[in-house]
Formats: C-alpha cells, sequence, structure tokens
C-alpha cells in the first residue's frame, strides 16, 4: 500500500481501515490495522518525494490518525456513526434528559462534593469505578441501538447522555488530582 490507498478522502474511516461500519469492532484488530496504515503513510518514508507527494502522504497521515481517534473512542465513534446516518446528535442544543437520569446526575454530583469535602479519595475512586460500570453498560446498549436496532434517535439520546458521564468523570479525576496534589 502507499499514500495513494489513504488519499481517497471519499471514504468513511470504517471504509479506510477496511472495517464494516457498525458500533462494535475489534478495538486490537483496529490498533493493528491503524499502525499498518500509519506506517504505509508516515511522512518520513516520503522523505525524498516531491512537494505534491509529501502534501498527500502528510494529509494522508492526517486522515488516516483523525480516523483511529474518532474509531477508537466509543463515544466519537457512536458520533461518526450517526453523522453518517444524517443524525445530529444536538449535544449542544438539546439537553432534555429523562428525569430519572437527571435525578441519577444529581446524586452523582452530590456524592462528588461529598468525598470531595470530606477529603476522602477512596470514596473518589468507588465513585470513578462505578461511572465506568455505569459508561460500559450505556455502551452497550449504545451497541444494540446502533448495530442491531438500528434506533438513532435513542443511540443520540444515550450519546448527549454518555456526555453527561464524561463530564462528571472529569469532574471526579479533578477532585482526586486536587486531593492528592
Amino acid at each position: 500500500m502507499t499514500a495513494d490507498l489513504f488519499s481517497d478522502f471519499q471514504q468513511d474511516h470504517f471504509a479506510l481501515f477496511g472495517l464494516p461500519r457498525r458500533f462494535a469492532l475489534d478495538s486490537a484488530e483496529l490498533d493493528t490495522l491503524w499502525r499498518t496504515a500509519a506506517a504505509q503513510v508516515h511522512p518520513d518514508r516520503f522523505a525524498s518525494a516531491g512537494d505534491a507527494e509529501k502534501r498527500v502522504a502528510l494529509m494522508a497521515a492526517t486522515r488516516v490518525n483523525e480516523a483511529y481517534q474518532t474509531l477508537k473512542s466509543p463515544l466519537a465513534r457512536a458520533r461518526y456513526l450517526l453523522r453518517l446516518a444524517g443524525v445530529d446528535t444536538a449535544e449542544e442544543t438539546n439537553t432534555s434528559m429523562p428525569p430519572a437520569f437527571l435525578m441519577a446526575q444529581m446524586e452523582w454530583r452530590e456524592a462528588i462534593e461529598d468525598a470531595r469535602h470530606g477529603h476522602d479519595v477512596d470514596a473518589l475512586e468507588r465513585l470513578s469505578r462505578q461511572l465506568r460500570q455505569d459508561v460500559r453498560a450505556m455502551e452497550d446498549e449504545l451497541g444494540l441501538a446502533l448495530d442491531e436496532q438500528h434506533d438513532h434517535a435513542g443511540a443520540a439520546l444515550l450519546v448527549r447522555k454518555l456526555r453527561f458521564l464524561e463530564k462528571l468523570d472529569q469532574e471526579i479525576g479533578d477532585a482526586i488530582e486536587a486531593l492528592l496534589f
């Protein structure tokens, strides 16, 4: 393969790596495919090439890396799949959530604040582990919604929920860091 194979900028990220357009993917396979593609288009391989070929190689390398970053993150991959299906997740504008989810968010935030004020790093780490379990369960739901049920509206809601959980994870990490340093 050469940079030419990765310079078709009309290909979606899945086609770029020869993967099916699905939420579920083998992360080890993706890593292997990315390493192979990145090595083939690395700008150093084109050091003696002409300027035009160097530019194409650099653009292809950038594209391969961007595609990899998108596909390796479950949340980014879901957003991308929805975008390919013509669905806007409306994360910036649609903040409506089911009442039970909003109540859970309030409980999470209270638990984070209690642990922070109590200087309880262990409690924050337990919250982080529980949050990761909840995220994994929601990602499983997202996979079903996208790959099996083709429920784009439900998947968009799950993406918005996961974004909330991503922010909570950041809050927990910030609180742990503040207490440790």
